[in-house]
């Protein structure tokens, strides 16, 4: 079935064309097990969409791969397509290198379609930085990950509705959104939304007057509720109180979101997260890769 990212792209060329002047960029990665070294064995592209080599600050186990977006920002029509395929006991963790911005829209839909496949005893995680909506964006995100039955993922995305810092906000403009997880062929995790911008942020049913969500989701084996306990705790100590926190493990995912008015609040709040379901989950410490401290 034909995803509603695919029908707004309709049938578009990869590369540049030069009658719409928008880029159509795509990134296909694939990793393999080399001997218990993950290797990139796959990196095609098209467009600005680049990762330039692999990196392993944790040892030959575990590949990291930076994404980059050489213009910097998406400015309306752009459409990006980012493709991973971890194979068979390979282990993989894909970043960017700054936060994601997306431009105002001047009349013309942008997008991100994001498919992730995870193969038998494979593992991956998604981990950008923030994304940024300017004011007056016009964006739909559509993110598809498929896992084998013993497969394990953490994603992460932290989104800033208008730039705070310099005064604006998100006045005008439209963010559409559809995650969906498989994991052994069946439907485990689901969820689209809206959000408009203005007054329709302010419902409680979208942002409740708040400029930054930010959602962990954690797939594989269920987690022991003392483990969720000390997340909520934890998450809660470092918000002050201010914001909303919620943690909850189903079966085969976990989820943890914050919606709050600061994007450092919601890094924070993440990372840590991680720090204490990556052990749980993966069986391995959480090294936090370089490229998020520069």
């Amino acid at each position: 079935m034909k995803s509603e990212f695919a029908a707004l792209a309709g049938a578009t060329s990869p590369h540049l064309a030069a009658t719409d002047r928008h880029w159509q960029a795509s990134l296909t990665l694939g990793f393999a097990d080399d001997r218990g070294t993950t290797r990139l064995v796959e990196r095609s592209h098209s467009g600005p969409l680049r990762v330039q080599k692999p990196l392993y600050p944790e040892g030959p186990a575990v590949c990291h791969a930076i994404v980059v977006h050489p213009p910097g920002g998406v400015v309306g029509g752009d459409r990006l397509t980012i493709t991973a395929h971890v194979q068979s006991r390979a282990h993989a963790l894909l970043s960017t290198p700054g936060a994601a911005k997306w431009y105002r829209a001047n009349g013309h839909v942008s997008g991100q379609h994001v498919k992730l496949e995870v193969s038998d005893g494979g593992a991956m995680e998604w981990l950008p930085q923030e994304t940024i909506f300017f004011n007056d964006a016009d964006v739909r995100l559509d993110q598809e990950i498929e896992l084998a039955a013993d497969a394990s993922y953490i994603g992460c995305e932290i989104l800033c509705f208008g730039r705070t810092a310099s005064g604006e906000s998100f006045e005008a403009g439209r963010v559409v959104q559809r995650t969906s997880i498989r994991r052994g062929g069946k439907l485990i995790w689901f969820e689209q939304g809206a959000i408009h911008a203005g007054q329709a942020m302010h419902s409680p049913l979208a942002l409740a007057g708040h400029s930054v969500c930010a959602t962990l989701l954690a797939v594989g084996k269920s987690l022991p509720a003392p483990l969720l306990q000390d997340l909520r705790e934890q998450a809660a100590s470092l918000t002050g109180g201010v914001g909303m926190l919620g943690a909850t493990q189903m079966k085969q995912v976990c989820v943890l979101r914050y919606l709050g008015d600061s994007s450092e609040v919601a890094r924070q709040v993440m990372v840590a997260a991680w720090h204490l379901l990556r052990p749980a989950l993966l069986g391995r410490e959480a090294v936090v890769p370089r490229i998020w401290q520069t």
